[in-house]
């Protein structure tokens, strides 16, 4: 990816962003997923950046080496919500178009929701509202099945030794979107195994599910929202998708990908782009 790769301090923390776009230009910030890092961005950057925007794209908590705390509570949502508003400050954006995939989603919601000041426009991909995720998750036995991977992730240790085992083989194959599909290039598989191979790297990134708390509640979100979702996507199901619309007061569209898996970012980044650039362009 272009641009400069800047090291960002917040704190005791020091966080990888990669910067690129016009200094001037409208800033957007883009939170990644699991097992991604800001590396998953490659090909929607270019498309942003073409259209004048500024964009940051960190390596979160637990994924810059510099910011990899052993706590499993430091991966708390309103932590890493915390901590992603504090990054923002560090790099002088006092407010931002924020757009994230799967967990970044789920971050990417947490701050619209507990600091709407700070976000201008949200593009949530992927991950849905996290009580429209807990209500289908609930009431519909498909969603619970789509999402009997996260028992895994819960068990320490276990979850490391399976995902890493057989030169990732497992990781690899989550990535790759499975037979017959096309998911992530090689070439970002290839990046997002050597960074979580890394001694502590995979631990830091599993908590992000360990510190999940049933207790949290994300109001609704009253930003300009656009949600966007793949028919292909093996661990969000339809119920889940189209429930997200009851948990957004401001202005929201519903973005449908056909032919597409979770990883939309990778996979669809024209189509992605689109969506983000129709959302800013409208607010």
């Amino acid at each position: 990816m272009p641009g400069q790769l800047l090291h960002v301090d917040v704190g005791d923390l020091t966080f990888d962003v990669r910067a690129d776009g016009p200094e001037d230009g409208r800033p957007v910030l883009l939170l990644h997923g699991f097992p991604e890092t800001s590396a998953c961005w490659a090909a929607v950057t270019p498309l942003l950046t073409k259209a004048g925007l500024r964009t940051y794209a960190p390596d979160q908590l637990g994924y810059s080496p510099g910011a990899r705390p052993e706590e499993v509570g430091a991966y708390s949502t309103p932590n890493l919500t915390q901590v992603t508003a504090d990054l923002m400050t560090a790099l002088d954006l006092e407010q931002a178009d924020v757009v994230g995939h799967d967990w970044g989603a789920n971050v990417a919601w947490a701050l619209a929701a507990w600091h709407p000041d700070r976000v201008r426009t949200l593009t949530a991909v992927s991950v849905p509202h996290p009580a429209a995720y807990t209500v289908a998750y609930r009431t519909d036995p498909e969603q619970k099945e789509r999402s009997g991977y996260i028992r895994l992730f819960w068990q320490e240790g276990k979850a490391e030794e399976v995902l890493l085992a057989d030169d990732a083989r497992r990781l690899r194959r989550m990535l790759s979107g499975g037979e017959g599909h096309s998911g992530v290039p090689a070439e970002a598989i290839e990046e997002y195994v050597a960074v979580l191979s890394a001694p502590g790297a995979l631990t830091a990134a599993l908590n992000w599910y360990r510190a999940m708390s049933s207790s949290e509640r994300v109001d609704p979100v009253t930003v300009p929202t656009t949600y966007v979702w793949s028919d292909g996507d093996v661990a969000i199901g339809r119920t889940a998708a189209e429930a997200c619309a009851n948990y957004v007061t401001g202005d929201y569209r519903f973005v449908e990908l056909s032919g597409i898996t979770h990883w939309i970012p990778e996979q669809a980044p024209d189509g992605l782009a689109m969506a983000i650039l129709e959302r800013i362009r409208s607010s």
